[in-house]
């Protein structure tokens, strides 16, 4: 049976394409029934206030940090959105004199414009954004070294190599709304891939590269960053692949429902828990990772019911 056309992007693969069966069992599922997709390798936390979902972020950035020594340094790969958790992170190492020496920190993705990363002049810049809501509120006695901290915008090869280098504890992320995790988007429907997408096999061959961004990530970023200025946006971005991301401990996906809406944070829930891996929804090939969270702030999560306003 041939697979549906998007219905927001016709030339790109994307969770529109998968047949009614799956989007109508994402759409009916409670929270409590998010909470029942827990099964081994795949875990889903809730957290009912906002203060404490942030904290429980930042706080992850500690336990990886605290991992790091001489003999194995350690690090954390983390996402500019959310970005609520990124003034604790730094808070919290001044409060607890934690000495960053042998941590290192990824940033998952960068914007790029005619084959150039942005610089961080961009309003928009990802390393603009750690720089200035973490790492330069850091003690000066305290910070790690610049070369530990590792940004999608020189050689990509080194930029992937280092994963083989320094133990990654953790790969944070936020979900989009075409449902990626950094820029991992899906696919253009074009050559081979014009009936079926990737397979995962397929997908998951990808490291860290420039790539087209999906139309519905272009306009999510200037809802959320540039006050709905689409033409601000660029249309590509380097970043992490699933080559990196299966080189992490464990990948943690942090969902308060601002950057995803109710139904999208169900579907890759129950793809992921049922083994469901398409890369028309590329967050649900973490279903063959070893070791995923979905952390939720319950409130956040809302209904699926439809509502006229």
């Amino acid at each position: 049976m041939p697979r549906p056309i998007s219905k927001v992007a016709p030339d790109w693969w994307d969770y529109t394409t998968l047949h009614d069966d799956v989007l109508s069992e994402a759409a009916a599922l409670s929270a409590d029934d998010l909470l029942g997709l827990t099964r081994d390798g795949f875990q889903v936390r809730f957290y009912e206030t906002l203060e404490d979902f942030y904290l429980a972020e930042a706080l992850e950035y500690i336990a990886a940090w605290r991992l790091a020594t001489a003999d194995r340094p350690a690090g954390i790969c983390g996402p500019v959105g959310p970005t609520e958790q990124l003034p604790l992170v730094a808070r919290l190492v001044n409060e607890l004199d934690l000495d960053l020496t042998h941590a290192h920190f990824w940033g998952m993705d960068e914007w790029t414009e005619n084959g150039a990363p942005v610089s961080t002049d961009h309003p928009l810049s990802f390393a603009k954004a750690d720089m200035d809501l973490c790492f330069n509120r850091i003690r000066p006695e305290l910070r790690m070294a610049p070369a530990n901290l590792h940004f999608p915008t020189g050689d990509l090869g080194a930029f992937s190599r280092s994963f083989d280098e320094v133990r990654c504890v953790v790969m944070q992320g936020g979900q989009g709304e075409v449902k990626h995790w950094a820029f991992n988007d899906p696919p253009k429907r074009a050559g081979e891939h014009m009936d079926q997408p990737p397979s995962p096999e397929q997908y998951r061959k990808l490291a860290t590269r420039v790539t087209d961004l999906h139309p519905m990530t272009v306009i999510q970023n200037a809802r959320t960053s540039g006050g709905g200025q689409v033409a601000l946006v660029p249309a590509q971005a380097a970043t992490v692949g699933p080559v990196e991301t299966w080189k992490a401990e464990k990948v943690s996906i942090w969902q308060a429902g601002r950057h995803d809406n109710p139904f999208g944070m169900r579907l890759t829930a129950l793809m992921i828990s049922r083994g469901l891996a398409d890369a028309s929804v590329p967050m649900s090939l973490l279903a063959d990772h070893p070791n995923v969270q979905f952390n939720y702030y319950r409130p956040g999560i809302g209904t699926c019911e439809a509502e006229m306003h």
